[in-house]
């Protein structure tokens, strides 16, 4: 048999034979294919990832991937210029958010790029040294965020003693002017300066906070300071609630300062404007103010016998201006009567004897400088005050005489006394011939006043009377007319003549002057003419 072949028959299509090493153009045949790079070694890769996370792009670099870089260059600048100059308030979440998770998402990139693609060859020639650098260059983003911190807080710093400046500017701003007009801005400068005290303690802004209260309470207490201490009162209330709006611990000293300052304000306040005209309730706001928040002070103790100072110097300016002092003491009786009850009774009582002297001494003045109708209407009212006053007669009787001196000036030349018709002297019968009753007022050397009803059967008179039969008046018999008797001292007497309006009359006032002489006795008939 035949020997087998060396080489088993192949059945299909024929396979090209490849000729390894053939050059070009030797002869028919394939080109040789260059094979795909060995990946890159793990450590290789990391460290070129971790060159990325530092945000300069030097991942990219080592690969020369310059696009890469170029946008990572970017990305950080952009991120710089809008953090800096460091803002107080810190940077924005989103952009802090945005920017890390750039940087992950390019250092995985580079992670993956790696594993293809070879490091340039000074990188791979110093391979051990670049997962090292990129270590250190780790730091940077780490340390970049330290810095920023640190001017961050600086920041913080310079705002909130900018805040505090501005707070110290309000507080100058207001320095003059009346706590109650300048309150609003004084409480925004006080809430400043609790914000800072409290919520940054440990700011060189707040360790400052206590030293500005100083300050703060000195210009608010300056009108007490000044001895001015009806403008003070409202501006110590205020200091003295610090501690319920303020830290105890930044007031230190001032806790309680202004308890002494505010009682002295109110003594002095409450005291002073006593009697003064519209201070009636104000005065005594002060004093019971004073009372009931500080009763053991020694100046609510003052207040009851500096009143009687105030009273007893009153009483002294009577004979001075007494109409004035009249009305001052008056209001000082509705200041006490604002105070306790209890205390102040006794108080109230002499106030009303000196305002009844003072009420007598004011009419007397009044007359003596011819104010007839003032007179009159203070007298009157005196009478009807005070009628069990040993001073009323003479009330009456000045009363008297103002009226009749409102009508006949001479009436006012003299200030009556209290004598009235006693009996003795010389008779005067008055006798009334009108159809309405007649008041008559006299005054000299005794004062008074009679009434006489109306006459039923008498009419008016002709304004101008002809003497005709029975035309005259008071010629009827006497039985006809109402009568009264007066007995009085010889001297001068001015007269009023006081009749109502009637339908046929209207209203009379008629002087009259008379002379009663001793020996002698006088009628005196009173009619009523008229125009028609």
């Amino acid at each position: 048999m035949p020997p087998p072949p060396a080489h088993p028959p192949v059945y299909g299509t024929p396979q090209p034979t490849v000729q390894l090493g053939a050059m070009p153009g030797a002869g028919a045949g394939f080109a040789p294919v260059e094979p795909p790079p060995p990946p890159q070694p793990w450590p290789a890769a990391v460290a070129a990832a971790l060159l990325n996370l530092s945000g300069l792009g030097l991942g990219y670099v080592v690969l020369r991937q310059w696009i890469g870089a170029v946008v990572c260059w970017a990305a950080t600048v952009a991120l710089i210029v809008a953090v800096l100059p460091a803002d107080p308030d810190g940077i924005p979440a989103g952009v802090l958010v945005a920017y890390g998770a750039f940087v992950v998402l390019a250092a995985l990139d580079v992670l993956r790029r790696a594993r293809r693609t070879p490091l340039a060859p000074w990188a791979s020639a110093r391979q051990g040294l670049v997962l090292p650098l990129a270590l250190v260059l780790f730091a940077v983003p780490v340390g970049g965020g330290f810095a920023y911190g640190a001017a961050r807080d600086e920041a913080r710093e310079q705002r909130l003693l900018e805040q505090l400046a501005a707070a110290d500017k309000l507080v100058k701003d207001s320095e003059g002017q009346s706590f109650t007009s300048a309150e609003a801005t004084y409480r925004s400068a006080l809430d400043t300066y609790q914000r800072i005290g409290s919520e940054h303690a440990g700011s060189r802004a707040g360790k400052l906070v206590p030293d500005r209260l100083q300050a703060y309470y000195k210009s608010v207490s300056a009108p007490y300071a000044k001895k001015d201490y009806c403008r003070a009162v409202p501006a110590l209330q205020h200091l003295r609630e610090l501690p319920g709006r303020v830290d105890k611990a930044l007031l230190g000293t001032l806790v309680g300062r202004a308890d002494e300052p505010l009682a002295e304000s109110w003594f002095e306040c409450g005291t002073r404007s006593v009697g003064m005209t519209g201070q009636e309730k104000s005065s005594a706001d002060h004093l019971n103010a004073l009372m009931s928040t500080f009763p053991q002070s020694p100046f609510a103790a003052k207040v009851e016998p500096t009143l009687r100072e105030v009273l007893r110097a009153r009483d002294k300016s009577v004979g001075v201006a007494p109409c004035d002092t009249a009305a001052e003491l008056r209001r000082i009786d509705t200041t006490v009567g604002l105070l306790p009850s209890a205390a102040f009774a006794s108080f109230g009582k002499d106030v009303g004897r000196s305002i009844q002297r003072g009420d007598f001494a004011c009419g007397v003045d009044q007359f003596k400088k011819k104010e007839f109708t003032e007179a009159l209407a203070t007298m009157n009212e005196y009478v009807k005050a005070y009628p069990s006053s040993p001073q009323t007669p003479q009330a009456r009787n000045i009363a008297i005489a103002a009226e009749i001196a409102e009508e006949t000036p001479a009436a006012g030349n003299k200030v009556p006394s209290a004598a009235t018709a006693d009996g003795s002297g010389m008779v005067m019968v008055i006798s009334n011939d009108g159809p309405s009753a007649v008041e008559l007022l006299y005054t000299g050397p005794v004062t008074g006043r009679i009434t006489l009803p109306a006459c039923g059967s008498c009419k008016t008179y002709p304004g101008i009377i002809v003497p005709k039969g029975g035309n005259k008046p008071c010629t009827g018999p006497s039985s006809k007319y109402p009568k009264r008797t007066l007995t009085l001292p010889p001297g001068n007497y001015q007269m009023l003549q006081k009749r109502d309006s009637t339908r046929s009359s209207a209203e009379v006032k008629k002087g009259s002057t008379t002379k009663i002489e001793s020996g002698y006795s006088y009628t005196n008939c009173l009619y009523v003419t008229s125009l028609y």
